[in-house]
């Protein structure tokens, strides 16, 4: 039996009454199961109702390629705000990354409670999160005495190694997303943010607060968990990805799981960089 999917997407686009969603597309002009065109194309004509672009149903490449376009935004504005951030004169850099940290917070909650399809909206948001990320990389590397981009190179290798892991052990199946998986991964997710706030707003009365962030061996622990669960929202979103394409939904919600993906390679590389930081640190004068 095929289990029903747990991923909100998936649910609000089979259930907004459209025809068609949540089974499997049937090939034109009465051709069986399957549509004879070549993978990846399309006819211009014949579709029930003549469905636009937008509505025809998603395939892989229409997902690879809107993740290209998110992805590419963040490392075009992360490489503009990296590089404008001086050491000495530090100003603009700092208005730029957390600029960038708090509109990319507003906007992607705006796109994740609606569910936004926007690619407008999604690629402002990649544009956002690329300022931060590019300014809290350059931050991280002064703290740790590093030479630019002395962190960010293993870190976005380490980012690369760790989509790529992911998706061999989905593709595989050795990683099994059932919905018991999604639930306990969404419920650790829900407790690492809690303790991360506390960890925030006790920092405001204690240096470090609980030490969950700071370079030492529970900051570098706490740092691996979230680099686990961030791997396993990777392979969540895969999940989704496929049974979207096995539901037929619309070709525009390939919008909805760019943006999935970009969220978890953005949080992932993140927490990698930290963690270099840390174990610089640590270890660095040793």
């Amino acid at each position: 039996m095929r289990m029903t999917s747990s991923n909100p997407v998936l649910k609000r686009a089979m259930q907004s009454g459209q025809p068609g969603y949540g089974q499997p597309y049937q090939a034109p002009y009465g051709q069986g199961g399957h549509s004879q065109q070549p993978y990846g194309q399309y006819p211009q004509q014949g579709y029930p109702g003549g469905v636009d672009e937008a509505s025809r149903p998603m395939t892989i490449d229409d997902v690879v390629m809107r993740t290209g376009m998110t992805i590419g935004m963040v490392i075009l504005t992360a490489v503009v705000s990296f590089l404008l951030f001086d050491p000495l004169n530090p100003g603009l850099g700092m208005l730029l990354t957390f600029g960038g940290m708090i509109g990319g917070l507003v906007l992607g909650l705006i796109i994740g409670f609606k569910q936004s399809t926007n690619p407008v909206l999604i690629l402002v948001y990649a544009a956002l999160e690329g300022l931060f990320v590019g300014g809290i990389s350059r931050l991280f590397e002064m703290m740790a005495g590093a030479e630019a981009g002395g962190l960010v190179t293993p870190a976005v290798f380490g980012t690369v190694f760790a989509f790529a892991t992911m998706l061999t052990l989905y593709k595989t199946r050795v990683i099994r997303v059932t919905n018991t998986f999604v639930k306990v991964v969404m419920g650790a997710l829900v407790a690492a943010l809690v303790l991360i706030l506390a960890n925030l707003l006790l920092s405001f009365f204690i240096p470090g607060g609980l030490g969950l962030r700071e370079p030492s061996m529970l900051g570098v622990i706490v740092t691996l968990v979230l680099i686990v669960i961030a791997c396993a929202t990777l392979a969540i979103e895969f999940r989704g990805i496929e049974d979207g394409i096995a539901a037929g939904v619309p070709n525009r919600m390939a919008w909805q799981f760019a943006f999935g993906l970009t969220v978890s390679l953005v949080w992932l590389y993140i927490e990698i960089i930290r963690l270099l930081w840390m174990l610089q640190a640590i270890f660095g004068g040793e």
